[in-house]
């Protein structure tokens, strides 16, 4: 009886070690097997990539090279496969065209009514889903234009970090805000902290003095203002918030003209005032399976649609992401959600 105990006791070790054993196997097969599908993943991305830019479609071949170049992280794609100028030739042909003027700001007449044709109140934010076949997205719409200013993530930039959007809305006592400008972003690696171009706030210039970019902003009669300038006339012209980036999509209600596929398809951030003031913040997902982004021609043709005569391109990509009633609107490219970022225009209650 004891002996068969005992014999009992060792098949049983003898189980237990020989799982212990299996175990190292299995897992080991289970890394083989997720590294030789992410590499055949990899072999089948960069195939198509050269299919298309091998290919003779030029169409195909400027999208994916626009698209790409767009991005902080993958520029060096079309490098592998083109030169600088071939590069520049093609994100030429498929581009937005700025008009070449700045806002004439006495063509909008801000509405002091706040009613529908109805005679009832007007809520001062709308929130619009927006899609087409290759992307979805949210237009806010926002009646009061004093409502709308800049937050910034320091009151002096330096080597500190940048903010996200909920602490950017919290930080002004604001109830809603989208990403604004652009920043340092050096292969997708930048921390948020350090804004390219102009910022004014509160009609202080507190970077790019001195500097002469795209300049998206709103004067102290609450009428956008887009356009190249110096900071020294951004300051002249009163404005009172303004960022940096663009291109001007619309300006006293003429379209930039679109060459070729009208730039990339990626996630997006736009915004726009309407003839009696009200504004439109948009923002386009993108790099999903669900929305592969918008070109800068589609959401020319979203402004325009909802009555925008002054528009321009925000900083988007990774950066995109709109916030509202506690929470992120929009779906960010990123998994882990929103960036860090120095600036955003934000929405005051």
């Amino acid at each position: 009886m004891y002996e068969n105990i005992r014999f009992a006791e060792i098949d049983e070790e003898a189980e237990v070690s020989s799982v212990k054993k299996r175990k190292p196997k299995i897992v080991s097969r289970i890394f083989i097997l997720l590294g030789l599908t992410l590499l055949f993943l990899l072999f089948f991305i960069m195939g198509t990539i050269t299919v298309v830019f091998r290919g003779p479609s030029e169409t195909a071949k400027g999208l994916l090279t626009t698209t790409l170049m767009e991005t902080s992280a993958l520029k060096f794609i079309p490098k592998m496969y083109f030169s600088g100028d071939e590069i520049e030739l093609m994100i030429k042909k498929n581009s937005a065209v700025a008009v070449d003027e700045v806002t004439d700001t006495s063509l909008v007449q801000i509405s002091s009514e706040n009613e529908t044709e109805t005679g009832e109140q007007k809520e001062n934010i709308e929130i619009i889903d927006i899609s087409s076949s290759t992307y979805k997205g949210k237009l806010m719409i926002v009646h009061d234009p004093s409502k709308i200013k800049v937050s910034v993530s320091a009151d002096e930039f330096g080597s500190g970090d940048g903010l996200k959007i909920d602490a950017l809305v919290q930080k002004e006592g604001a109830i809603a805000g989208i990403n604004a400008g652009g920043f340092a972003d050096e292969n997708g690696m930048g921390n948020g902290g350090q804004p390219l171009g102009l910022v004014i706030k509160d009609g202080k210039v507190i970077a790019g003095e001195g500097s002469y970019s795209c300049v998206i902003g709103f004067d102290k009669d609450n009428k956008l203002v887009v356009g190249n300038m110096r900071s020294s006339e951004a300051v002249e012209r009163g404005l009172r918030d303004a960022v940096s980036f663009g291109p001007v999509y619309i300006v006293n209600g003429k379209r930039s003209e679109v060459i070729g596929t009208g730039g990339g398809l990626n996630p997006r951030t736009c915004i726009g005032q309407t003839a009696d003031g009200s504004v439109l913040l948009l923002t386009i997902d993108g790099r999903q399976a669900t929305s592969l982004g918008a070109t800068h021609s589609d959401c020319i043709d979203i402004l325009e649609e909802y009555g925008a005569v002054n528009a321009a391109n925000l900083d988007g990509g990774s950066s995109t992401v709109m916030y509202y009633d506690g929470k992120v609107q929009n779906v960010p490219a990123l998994v882990y959600g929103p960036r860090d970022i120095p600036t955003a225009f934000v929405v005051m209650p």
